[in-house]
């Protein structure tokens, strides 16, 4: 370990670049461009994120410092992903606030944005692990419209499988009479067309926070008359936008009738909705 003046620690080495602690991300700084992941003691907002971001490093890690109302000590993350940087965030109970060297020893990944994933970056990752990957790593290039974070969760019989993407539109043709797709879009009228093109197996999409007239779950009713069971998770329990935290973290909201007949209840965590659609 070596330390380069006083605001910044090399912690690791690369021929691709450096891990770099640092106390706040104030410390950021133009020897980081390009070349270096930045683990850093501050809590990952968009104020500091805007600071690290300037001097655009390999890849960024902070802290979520209790992520907070409105999760604004982890909203850097997103900002993060928009300039197509790679970020995490380490879990504040098990460090020490301000030391950046103890983050990068002691520190566990709790949240990663699409492009750290995309790298291999999972949290209950040590942040050691998760930083020497994102130095590593080859840099991952992809179009907005190509980041869709599809992902099989649990393998089912003839072939289906329970599919987390991040929104219906994202089915492929693949999905039809065959797969289990849990998004994280509202089911109101414009997932119709969707739901009806991929025709999938069974769905889990989000209610939206419902909407006036519940039309947030609008398109349960409407597919239900083309044989489509599905069902919504309360988007106050899953990230809009995010399908791995509509299967992880979701509860149902609502159903039609045709899940309903597979067992699917309000209030059933969404994973195991959708294991009974999966073998419906």
């Amino acid at each position: 370990m070596t330390s380069t003046q006083d605001l910044q620690t090399v912690v690791a080495e690369h021929d691709r670049g450096r891990v770099v602690a640092i106390d706040s991300a104030y410390d950021v700084d133009d020897r980081n461009t390009g070349r270096d992941v930045v683990v850093s003691a501050s809590y990952s907002g968009v104020l500091p994120a805007r600071f690290v971001a300037d001097r655009r490093p390999r890849a960024a890690i902070g802290l979520d410092c209790g992520i907070g109302p409105e999760g604004a000590g982890i909203a850097g993350l997103w900002f993060y992903e928009a300039l197509g940087i790679p970020a995490a965030t380490a879990d504040v109970s098990g460090v020490l606030l301000g030391d950046g060297v103890d983050v990068y020893r002691n520190g566990a990944i709790s949240r990663v944005n699409a492009v750290a994933a995309a790298c291999g970056v999972v949290p209950g990752m040590s942040v050691a692990d998760a930083s020497r990957l994102l130095l590593t790593a080859p840099p991952v290039t992809r179009a907005p419209d190509e980041i869709t974070n599809r992902t099989v969760m649990e393998e089912g019989p003839a072939g289906r499988a329970v599919v987390c993407t991040d929104s219906i539109a994202f089915g492929t043709p693949a999905d039809r009479d065959a797969n289990v797709l849990v998004t994280a879009g509202h089911t109101g009228r414009s997932s119709v067309p969707y739901l009806r093109k991929f025709r999938p197996h069974g769905f889990i999409c989000s209610d939206g926070g419902r909407g006036r007239e519940d039309s947030g779950v609008a398109g349960l009713a409407i597919v239900e008359a083309d044989g489509l069971a599905g069902a919504t998770v309360d988007a106050r329990t899953a990230m809009m936008g995010d399908g791995l935290s509509s299967y992880r973290d979701g509860v149902i909201s609502a159903r039609n009738a045709l899940a309903a007949d597979c067992g699917v209840e309000v209030g059933m965590a969404a994973r195991d909705a959708a294991h009974l659609l999966l073998f419906r």
